[in-house]
């Protein structure tokens, strides 16, 4: 009888493993990138073509391997990090399972050369699908140079999954700014076809992050620093105005390892409470440095979770770090306890002498008599008769009296209308602007209309009509505009220049910035601005398909109009009702939110 349970093959192991390791080319980067680290490198190189999938080659000027250990290091489970199992609980190391190049060898065609300073030649080794079939002595620099060709040539199943390269790309770059951003001792060069997306030179951790948010950045960071026995927590978050609609900034690092944390993640909001608007996310780049022993980053395949032994602790420094950061720079709002409770003279007034006020009292005055004079304007006044009814006097009072106890003073344009009466205000009157509001009367009560997402309805509805036959009209302005961009934003624009030609938008791109030389000719000119930084928001949205980008693109060109177009005028209330109740869906916004309510008069008479 023969055995049911037998050993896998190694290169089907290793194929097994690769599905845990390695999920895309941004995985190999990720890794690669990481181990250039633990060598030391000072310098990394990282050369991509095709987002990955044709190649990816990291080049770093780190320790660099002998030939023993060039070979080993393909093997399963091979690691320099790790010799005993309490190592686990006190890594300092980014890379340490040694399953990283067993999984790549076993799914891409890999070639590494590298040499040790100590050494006059270095070694080339090459595997294909787990399979060594090239070694060789040869000439090469410090360090090591992984090329990785045809990645999932031998698992087409998993290479059919992969996204376009526009989408695989971002995520390539992800991984890079995650590790760049938290070594900014280290130069990275990033290439993606021959053209140079980063070129990040060693320097502090401001310099760090501005050269990858954009320089127009620098401004906006507030300075986070704590040191305390638990943790030690560095960094920056942005100030709250900058608050963004997307997730994209935000970054936490301990002992400068990436990782996400939703507990965390709520310490940081719980800070700007009260400082952002609702649906709005800060930035920040925190970097916790903390005891090894007191964290596992071993409970999740690509060690972004990470579990805190003292995460409660952790959460109550954090949030009141950054609260005492955003008071100590005049951002959140604080008491000033030292502040003299005297009050400060006027400028003007400070040189004059001080004077003891006088208080005048007509000794004569008795308001319960018919006519007195007032002691300080000598005006003759009325006795009052209700006061006297109220226990002051015996008199008879009417209710005339109560007038003159309350008397109503009928001066300029809004007293003379307290006096239409109500038939008459109906006959003129059909529309009444509150701002956000327009009110008008309705069959069943009134009917109240919310301008600005009646504004985005009618003009969402032009523009995708419009867009659906013919480009969008544009106007070329007088001046280009430079908007200085995140590179990561920067690719989304570029990839994406044909279809904001067509939708107005004409631009030329610098390695740092987007001169933007024509935009719809529905935008005023007050609100190019935020019209430019609502959209560059959105294309910063992953997944997202060519629709998507153009109703996303549109809706904020329609929420732009919204924000700068006043109605005061009832005849302007008119005409926009009317085009409101020709759009097709005149019941809720482009971004789903409630036009109109009716409020019948069953409503308004519960209020009373």
């Amino acid at each position: 009888m023969s055995n049911i349970i037998h050993l896998l093959p190694d290169h089907i192991a290793n194929q097994i493993a690769a599905g845990e390791v390695i999920q895309r080319p941004a995985s190999v980067v990720k890794e690669l990138v990481e181990n250039a680290i633990d060598a030391g490198a000072t310098q990394i190189k990282v050369i991509i073509k095709e987002a990955g999938k044709t190649l990816i080659q990291i080049i770093d000027n780190g320790s660099g391997m002998n030939e023993n250990d060039a070979l080993l290091c393909f093997e399963r489970h091979a690691t320099s990090k790790v010799k005993d199992a309490d190592d686990l609980f006190k890594l300092t190391t980014k890379g340490f399972r040694g399953e990283a190049l067993a999984s790549i060898a076993a799914i891409a065609h890999v070639t590494l050369n590298t040499k040790q300073a100590t050494s006059d030649t270095g070694n080339m080794i090459r595997i294909e699908g787990s399979k060594l079939v090239a070694q060789e002595e040869v000439l090469c620099a410090n360090g090591s140079s992984f090329e990785i060709k045809n990645l999932f040539y031998n698992v087409p199943a998993r290479r059919n999954f992969l996204k376009s390269d526009h989408v695989e790309f971002n995520h390539i770059r992800d991984e890079f700014e995650r590790i760049a951003i938290p070594h900014p001792e280290i130069g990275f060069q990033l290439i993606h076809n021959d053209q140079e997306i980063y070129h990040l030179l060693p320097g502090n951790q401001r310099k760090r992050i501005v050269d990858i948010l954009g320089k127009n950045s620098n401004d906006k960071l507030v300075p986070i620093e704590e040191k305390t026995d638990i943790v030690t927590i560095s960094g920056f978050v942005g100030k709250p105005e900058f608050a963004k609609r997307t997730r994209g900034d935000q970054y936490f690092f301990v002992n400068h390892r990436f990782f996400k944390d939703t507990y965390f993640n709520h310490a940081v909001n719980k800070a700007f409470e009260g400082l952002i608007l609702d649906k709005c996310f800060p930035t920040y780049f925190l970097f916790l440095t903390i005891n090894p022993e007191k964290i596992d980053v071993n409970v999740h395949p690509t060690k972004t979770e990470i579990k805190f032994e003292e995460d409660r602790l952790i959460y109550s420094i954090l949030f009141s770090t950054i609260r005492l950061s955003l008071g100590k720079y005049n951002i959140a709002p604080t008491l000033d306890f030292e502040q003299e409770s005297s009050f400060n003279l006027p400028y003007g007034m400070e040189k004059n002498p001080i004077i003891e006020p006088t208080i005048q009292v007509n000794q004569q005055y008795n308001p319960f008599h018919s006519t007195t004079s007032n002691a300080f304007s000598g005006v003759s006044r009325q006795e009052n008769q209700s006061l006297n009814a109220q226990g002051f006097g015996q008199q008879s009072y009417s209710s005339e009296d109560w007038n003159n106890f309350y008397p109503i003073e009928e001066e300029g344009e809004e007293a003379k209308t307290a006096s239409i009466e109500f038939e008459d205000l109906q006959e003129k009157k059909r529309y009444l602007i509150k701002s956000p509001y327009i009110i008008t009367n309705s069959k069943s009560g009134l009917l109240v209309i919310h301008i600005k997402r009646t504004l985005e309805r009618i003009v969402y509805d032009q523009l995708m009509e419009s867009f659906l036959k013919h480009p969008i009209d544009s106007q070329t302005l007088l001046f280009p505009i430079e908007k200085s961009i995140s590179k990561s934003a920067l690719s989304h624009w570029v990839n994406n220049q044909t279809l904001l030609k067509q939708l107005g938008f004409e631009f030329e791109s610098t390695p740092e910035a987007i001169n933007l030389l024509a935009v719809p000719s529905i935008i005023d000119e007050n609100g190019i601005h935020d019209c430019f930084d609502a959209i560059n928001e959105s294309l910063l949205i992953d997944q997202l398909e060519k629709g998507d980008v153009a109703h996303q693109i549109i809706l904020q060109i329609a929420k732009s109009v919204g924000n700068q177009k006043k109605i005061v005028q009832e005849t302007d209330a008119e005409a926009l009702i009317e085009q409101l109740f020709n759009c097709e869906n005149h019941l809720f916004s482009p971004s789903q939110k409630k036009i109109m309510e009716n409020i019948s008069m069953d409503d308004i008479a519960l209020k009373f």
